[in-house]
């Protein structure tokens, strides 16, 4: 009698039917910025703007008019001088300059590296450039002149011209703030060429590193190998060695420590984008100083 009623019923066939799944994705509004790490291959300099611009132009143009000012009124005042003898006095003064450079780009150099942020006062954007350089330390080499240099350069517009219409006819005084004030300028430049590989500097470059006139590859390496807290001269070097082995910035930093409470960030551990090691990211062969 069961079967009978099942068999009167109409049959359900069900035959194979492809099915598709439909995958349902959240998509997000917020655009989310990853910064790249010390051994990802982005690079920032492929964001970052490198070019100069007419405003850099400008005050580079600025800055050359206040170093070569002195310098001229200088060359003159030896020129018209009754004794060739009054040539040495402004010589020495041009050396002496440049030898303070070296000392002056040390001392500001380790003050950026160590203290302050984005946020502090006048110098925020140079420390926070700094700190940006010792992430990826060959973007700087990949910089247009103007640009690495127009920061330096408005600071000596301001400080050296007025000083030139100060000291009037003194050759010796105006052959020391030319050298010295030239070199700061261009202590950006020399610090470049310190990060170019040897190979791709100009002759007289590479030349002049060598001799010690501008500060080499090799030494300023090390500035950038831990514990990070050496070599801050960056004109000649000159400095280097001495200011070291005495331990002045150190000593500077325990001073500023104990009467301040502040900390020098070469004390602490540094960020893992700091932590660079041979033939990584900074560049291919960037520690292996070939010829």
């Amino acid at each position: 009698m069961i079967s009978q009623k099942y068999a009167m019923m109409p049959r359900l066939e069900i035959r194979p039917h492809s099915f598709s799944i439909i995958t349902c994705r959240a998509v997000s509004t917020t655009t989310t910025t990853v910064t790249p790490l010390a051994d990802s291959k982005a690079k920032p300099a492929d964001t970052i703007s490198l070019q100069s611009t007419w405003q850099h132009r400008a005050w580079v143009a600025a800055g050359s008019v206040a170093i070569l000012s002195p310098l001229y009124k200088s060359i003159s005042l030896v020129a018209m001088a009754p004794s060739p003898v009054a040539v040495f006095k402004p010589v020495i003064a041009a050396l002496f300059g440049y030898l303070m450079a070296d000392l002056g780009s040390g001392f500001y150099h380790w003050a950026i590296d160590n203290y302050g942020d984005a946020s502090t006062p006048f110098f925020g954007s140079q420390i926070d450039a700094f700190q940006g350089h010792h992430k990826y330390p060959y973007t700087i080499t990949r910089r247009q002149v103007c640009n690495n240099l127009h920061a330096l350069a408005r600071s000596v517009a301001f400080v050296v011209l007025p000083l030139d219409f100060l000291i009037g006819n003194n050759a010796t005084a105006h052959a020391f703030i030319g050298a010295c004030a030239g070199c700061i300028m261009l202590s950006q430049q020399f610090h470049a060429w310190a990060h170019e590989k040897k190979r791709k500097l100009p002759p007289i470059v590479a030349a002049l590193q060598d001799a010690g006139v501008l500060v080499s590859r090799a030494e300023h390496a090390t500035h950038h190998r831990s514990p990070y807290n050496s070599d801050y001269c960056i004109v000649s070097g000159v400095w280097n060695d001495f200011l070291d082995d005495l331990k002045v910035f150190e000593t500077l930093e325990m001073i500023l420590f104990f009467k301040l409470g502040v900390r020098p960030r070469s004390w602490s551990e540094p960020e893992k984008e700091w932590r660079v090691t041979e033939n990584n990211q900074i560049g291919e062969d960037y520690y292996s100083f070939e010829k």
